[in-house]
């Protein structure tokens, strides 16, 4: 999986539970928000519902009120002219056929079309009943089917006084026809319930129950619960099911009437605005999502393409770093050689002197005894005069290997000159590469560390030749002086040789010669042990200077160690 990849699902998973959560709390607050309006919204609808319904009243009303006011002080003396003033209302309202009365001795008067059963008692019945008992108010009867019509009225009662005594009571049959077309007009919705209880509860109107039955009893007391909600809690939203679907009601009661209209609407539709509400969001934060992780998608690779770019650089740097390596790797092999080559002739050179010094004994012993045996002294002079020609040879040697080994040294500066550039382009290179991690972040941590490692070891290999620098100094210095103490010899030697050709010349001092040349030897013996000495300490140094390049070539092979491993850092930062 590539880093790209990696990223935006450790940014997509969050972002998508956040987005998750929030249509969540989104979808319940606007499914409150919603259940709220449309509670507020059927509260609205049902009080403008109810107050046409009492406008709809309002005409029979103020009909029965006409004709309790024109008997307000008691029935006509005459029941001709009392029957006349119903029969003129049934004509003025022709619609209507309902304009009845009765008094208290069971008298009736109707209008002409009404006609009433043979033994009809008016005070048993319900209108009559309910208008003395409102002792002046208006009564409103239950809904009963007209036997006449077989249509669903409603009786509206008014009782007349006359001296303040109950004189009988004025009543109007208003028909429900127009009632029942307003109260289907008032649904919102072909599946909304729309119909009328009385405060007993029965079926005032209601599109598949009859005023003979009420709620409460109704299918063997299937909706017992929801009746006694509906008639108790006033104004309020209340839940519950009907026609086996569930529904949100509210009942509201008709102030001139007592009855309650109640108004239903289907959960699944009143949820419909929360549904779709709820969809829109999940698929505006979809949309929402997809646009930010398609942004991230994009800002990560336009960072990734970067940091390949950068990592292909470092990747660059890091294998002309390790070439570099390698070649500092093979000179300081081969620089450690050509030391052990120069450790091993100077080894032989030790020896040598220390081979002279025992000679040189030599010649002084034979000195002495030339000094005691003049006679054997003219022969052994030949063997003297050429033994210190190859004294002279071999010390004129010595010089021209200590000019040589000089040289070399010369070399040797050039060798550390060249491990001190290559360590500085080290440190340069390790301190580029702390720059480049440092704005890679935690992905550049482990990248930082290499780097800072390879600037130690590069801070490391200066201060090794700086100690290689000062031992050369030493070296040199060292060698200087035996040069000089080798000249001095010479020139000693060049004199016993002046001196052994003279030898005729001066034959009689030949005693003092060969005193002289004993004492010569004697200092040549010491210039030559001092000379084994220096070269002794010249040893010593470069076999100092050998386990310094050893070291350096260690510490070569561990940069090159390390750019291997930059180099694989490298390559898995371009991945």
């Amino acid at each position: 999986m590539t880093f790209v990849k990696k990223s935006l699902i450790m940014i997509g998973v969050p972002v998508a539970l956040f987005f998750i959560l929030t249509t969540i709390i989104a979808t319940t607050f606007v499914s409150r928000f919603s259940g709220r309006e449309v509670s507020a919204l059927m509260q609205t609808h049902t009080a403008k519902c109810v107050l046409e319904l009492e406008n709809e009243l309002i005409a029979p009303m103020k009909m029965t009120e006409a004709i309790a006011w024109v008997f307000k002080d008691g029935y006509f003396k005459s029941d001709a002219d009392t029957e006349k003033v119903f029969v003129n209302m049934s004509l003025a309202y022709p619609e209507f056929s309902g304009f009845y009365g009765c008094r208290t001795n069971k008298t009736m008067f109707t209008s002409p079309n009404l006609v009433l059963p043979a033994g009809y008692d008016p005070s048993t019945r319900g209108w009559y009943k309910g208008a003395v008992q409102r002792e002046g108010g208006m009564f409103y009867s239950d809904v009963y089917v007209d036997a006449s019509t077989a249509d669903l009225v409603v009786t509206f009662s008014q009782a007349v006084y006359k001296n303040g005594v109950l004189d009988g009571v004025v009543a109007f049959d208003y028909p429900l026809t127009d009632l029942l077309r307003l109260l289907s007009s008032l649904k919102t919705a072909e599946s909304d319930k729309s119909f009328i209880l009385s405060s007993e509860g029965k079926f005032f109107m209601h599109e598949k129950y009859t005023p003979d039955e009420d709620i409460f009893t109704i299918e063997n007391g299937k909706y017992k619960e929801l009746g006694e909600k509906l008639l108790s809690e006033h104004d309020g939203i209340i839940r519950g099911k009907m026609d086996g679907k569930n529904y949100r009601f509210i009942a509201m009661p008709m102030k001139t009437t007592g009855w309650y209209y109640v108004l239903g609407k289907l959960e699944s539709e009143v949820n419909a605005n929360t549904r779709r509400t709820s969809r829109l969001l999940a698929i505006a934060f979809f949309l929402l999502f997809s646009v930010i992780m398609t942004i991230t998608g994009l800002i990560m690779k336009n960072m990734r393409t970067k940091e390949a770019r950068v990592s292909e650089q470092l990747f660059a740097e890091t294998q002309s770093l390790v070439v570099s390596s390698k070649e500092n790797a093979a000179t300081a092999q081969n620089q450690s050689t050509a030391v052990k080559e120069i450790v091993a002739t100077m080894e032989d050179n030790t020896a040598l002197s220390e081979d002279i010094s025992q000679k040189i004994k030599d010649v002084s012993g034979v000195a002495s005894k030339t000094s005691v045996d003049v006679a054997e002294g003219v022969s052994y002079l030949e063997e003297n005069v050429r033994q210190l020609h190859d004294i002279a040879l071999a010390n004129q040697t010595t010089i021209d290997g200590i000019k040589m080994l000089g040289d070399k040294i010369e070399n040797i500066w050039d060798i550390v000159t060249l491990i001190n550039s290559v360590a500085d382009q080290a440190k340069i290179i390790a301190f580029n590469a702390e720059l480049e991690a440092s704005s890679a972040g935690e992905a550049g941590r482990n990248f930082h560390i290499v780097a800072t490692e390879i600037r130690r070891l590069a801070d490391g290999i200066i201060d090794g030749t700086k100690e290689i620098k000062e031992r050369i100094n030493e070296i040199q210095e060292s060698s200087d002086s035996l040069i000089l103490t080798s000249e001095s010899g010479t020139e000693k030697i060049k004199a016993g040789v002046d001196n052994a050709k003279n030898l005729e010349d001066r034959f009689g001092s030949i005693k003092n010669a060969s005193e002289i040349t004993a004492e010569s030897a004697g200092d040549i013996t010491t210039i030559i042990q001092q000379q084994t000495f220096a070269s002794e300490q010249i040893l010593i140094t470069l076999r100092q200077i050998a386990s310094g390049v050893e070291k350096f070539t260690a510490a070569t092979g561990s940069i090159s160690t390390a750019s291997e491993n930059l180099k694989s850092i490298a390559e898995d930062l371009s991945c």
